[in-house]
Order: structure tokens, then sequence, then C-alpha cells
């Protein structure tokens, strides 16, 4: 009790200084939403989430919408469909021919590989956002579109003779109806403790079990357990290596395979148990 106080407390203090400190916040160079998977509250049961929409004051609760549902479709490849409740469609990995039958508000890509990008998307598509920067730099976005907030977090790749590419891969998260939803993109190595940081929370995730193209299925189990996501969807799927991706788990975590391409998800529906959901497709 004494500690859920002092959570409650915390969270209290966050939120005061958060309304009071706008000068600051106007000060800096880019206004934008604070993240929800971040939040120290976010462990917190009954404490609202705070974000902040540019240019839009005071505190705003990301919670007010968590009775509601995301929808998550696997298209092909790294490619899923996330529609929100506000309307809000997006492609991730979006390459152009692994697509949904409209386009999507938002395209999010990642150039380790051409089925991960296309040069030439959907005119029709409102924001496409590139998992990697210009001229070495790494890609920043912080977009808040309709009742979704798009960040990403930038992680090396392979390149040529096994070199590394820095901030070649991104990590795109989207937060929406109280979830923190994150697809882990061309991911070739272990995350750091900064990484993590970066990212907060994560209820869903979409992780490669291709068992070596990204990485090897021991190294990706590792990521996925240290992330403590409820419900965790693969993709990025070459052969057999999913069963040893499956194996890599212990008790702690469940599997299912599911007799459709889409699943439905709230706050309130996430498994208790982590769960691997093999959409159909996959």
């Amino acid at each position: 009790m004494i500690r859920y106080l002092g959570y409650v407390f915390l969270a209290i203090v966050f939120l005061h200084l958060l309304s009071t400190d706008r000068a600051f916040a106007q000060a800096r160079t880019e206004s934008r939403p604070v993240s929800q998977c971040q939040a120290i509250a976010g462990t917190v049961p009954g404490v609202i989430f705070a974000t902040l929409a540019p240019g839009q004051w005071p505190v705003i609760p990301a919670q007010a919408r968590a009775n509601e549902a995301v929808t998550i479709s696997y298209i092909g490849h790294s490619t899923f469909l996330i529609e929100t409740p506000g309307g809000i469609s997006i492609a991730t990995d979006f390459n152009g021919y692994h697509r949904p039958a409209a386009a999507p508000t938002v395209a999010t890509m990642n150039k380790a590989h051409s089925s991960h990008y296309t040069l030439t998307p959907d005119p029709a598509i409102r924001h496409v956002l590139h998992g990697w920067g210009e001229a070495g730099k790494a890609a920043e976005h912080h977009l808040m579109v309709g009742d979704t907030y798009v960040r990403n977090v930038p992680t090396d790749i392979r390149s040529g003779y096994g070199a590394m590419e820095a901030n070649g891969n991104s990590i795109f998260i989207f937060e929406v109806a109280g979830l923190c939803i994150g697809h882990l993109g061309h991911l070739h190595h272990e995350l750091t403790d900064s990484h993590y940081a970066a990212i907060g929370r994560l209820d869903v995730v979409m992780v490669p079990v291709d068992g070596g193209l990204t990485m090897g299925a021991d190294s990706m189990s590792r990521v996925v357990t240290r992330l403590r996501s409820a419900l965790i969807l693969p993709m990025h799927r070459r052969g057999p290596p999913i069963d040893r991706f499956l194996d890599m788990f212990g008790s702690g975590f469940d599997h299912r395979f599911a007799d459709s391409a889409t699943i439905t998800v709230s706050l309130r529906t996430l498994p208790e148990k982590p769960l691997i959901y093999i959409l159909k497709g996959v």
C-alpha cells in the first residue's frame, strides 16, 4: 500500500511539473507529445498517463480511450496493418507489394532490404516515415496523427562485409487507446539498456523470427523476454525457424497459432501471461 501511494505521489508530481513548465516546453526546438509508454505511472493501476500534443495545453489524458480496441492484421513479410479506433491506418515496413487494400494513413519503412521499403510509395499515403536518416544521421519521428502518436528508436544494421551501419533501422512505436505497440523492424543486434529506456513499455511487439537474417533465435528471444510484452506477434519468417524460436521460451510464455490473419486487442483484453500469437500467413 505504501509503495502504491508512493507511485501515485510521483505521478501527481510528474503531472504537476508538466502542467506548470509550459514556458520551458514551448522553448524547445520541437514540441512533441510525452510518451505514455515511458511514463513513470506506467505500471500503477488506476493512474492516468499524460501526453502533450503539440500546441495543446493543459495535459491530455491518454487513457481516455483505453476501452477502445485496435485491429492488427498481418499483410505479409514484415508488413502489418494497424487500424485505430479513430480511423487511422498504419502499414509497417511498407514495401509497395505487401500492402493493404486501401492506402494507409501512415507507412513506416526500414532500408535493410527492398522488401522493407519503397522509394515510390502511393501518393495517397499521407505520412511516409523512413527508419533511417540522411548522411548517416539517425531518423527522428514524433508524429501525432489522429488518435495515434508515432515515434521511433533507431538501431544499427549490418552492411557489406559484416560491418555495421549506424542507425539504419528503426523500432517504430505506436501509442493509441492506452496501448504501446512496437515493430522491431529489421533488427540486427541485441538492444542496449539505452534502447530499452527509449522504448519504454511495449504491450504488443512485432518480432522477426527468421532465425538469422536479422538475429538468431536465441538473441531475439532474449530481446523479447526483456521487453516483457503481453502479446508477441512473429513476422519475417523464413522456413522452419519459428519452431526453434518458440522452443526458446519456457513455461512463462504461452503460444498459439491463429486461424485468422487479424487480431483485435485493447488494454483490457491483453493476456495476463505473455502470449506468442502466430497470425495466419506467418
